[in-house]
């Protein structure tokens, strides 16, 4: 499963006591000296910029390496996981292209480093290679028109195949709602499972309150707004928004599930 170019992982038993440089420099039998900084490694022409950032994260990890990333686990890593992709969002949206190339790297690097953690936990027991292993049969999975025989001209017609090419791949669920994310931000949670109501029938795609929005120009201000007044009032927007897409949500599942004492939130029916 594991390959030395791609993971540090290795059994305790032969684990070595001192931290070697990167594998892919050790192939081309270059050795760095550990005291330096890592822009000291040297490596030679053949491993592609990825084989090499791979390796430098087992060296990072590695007995020898870096105190502070030997120690982290998955749970500690999810705070700097979330800072990074708002990082990335905010050089998506407002940064140069300086900005993007470094925020994408960034996130990349907190994938490489779960992979070489789970590489080295025996429960887990999983590298680089088999996260890209999975995400390329997922991917092949969910796009049958391109390795398929199926034929979707449009991306409308793929966006209203897509969960019928997720229920295929998770048999198991048995509702809409079922892979949302709990603890995504409550605006975009409330998109999310709208979006899931509407997927159903329960909603229409274009229901909603006549509001002046024709934009997302006309719709921060108002956003903002709303917010403001919730605030001047000692309202918490966040959590009022959350506790109305709960709502939302148990009235979707009483509706792919009825039953005589089905919870009615009065939202599915949005007011004219």
């Amino acid at each position: 499963m594991t390959n030395p170019l791609f993971s540090s992982a290795r059994t305790d038993a032969t684990r070595p006591e001192e931290n070697p440089a990167p594998t892919v420099a050790r192939a081309a039998d270059t050795v760095a000296d550990l005291g330096s900084p890592l822009s000291a490694v040297v490596v030679p022409a053949g491993p592609t910029p990825l084989e090499t950032l791979i390796a430098t994260v087992a060296r990072l990890r590695a007995p020898g390496g870096c105190p502070w990333d030997a120690d982290q686990t998955h749970a500690s890593l999810v705070r700097h996981l979330v800072e990074e992709t708002h990082e990335l969002i905010e050089a998506i949206e407002d940064g140069s292209r300086d900005d993007l190339l470094e925020e994408l790297g960034d996130v990349l690097y907190q994938v490489l480093f779960h992979a070489d953690l789970a590489a080295h936990t025996p429960e887990e027991n999983f590298d680089i290679q088999d996260v890209a292993a999975r995400l390329t049969e997922k991917m092949i999975g969910r796009h049958p028109h391109v390795f398929g025989d199926l034929t979707l001209e449009t991306a409308e017609e793929v966006s209203a195949a897509w969960e019928g090419f997720k229920a295929h791949e998770k048999p198991g669920r048995t509702s809409v709602l079922d892979g949302i994310p709990a603890g995504m931000p409550a605006l975009a949670l409330a998109d999310k499972v709208l979006g899931r109501a509407e997927k159903i029938g329960l909603l229409e795609a274009d229901a909603g309150f006549p509001l002046p929005i024709e934009s997302e120009a006309d719709l921060g201000p108002l956003l903002l707004a709303i917010v403001a007044s919730a605030r001047s009032q000692g309202l918490d927007a966040e959590r009022a928004l959350r506790v109305a897409v709960r709502d939302l949500q148990s009235e979707i599942r009483g509706a792919e599930h009825p039953a005589a004492d089905a919870f009615d939130a009065g939202i599915i029916a949005l007011p004219t």
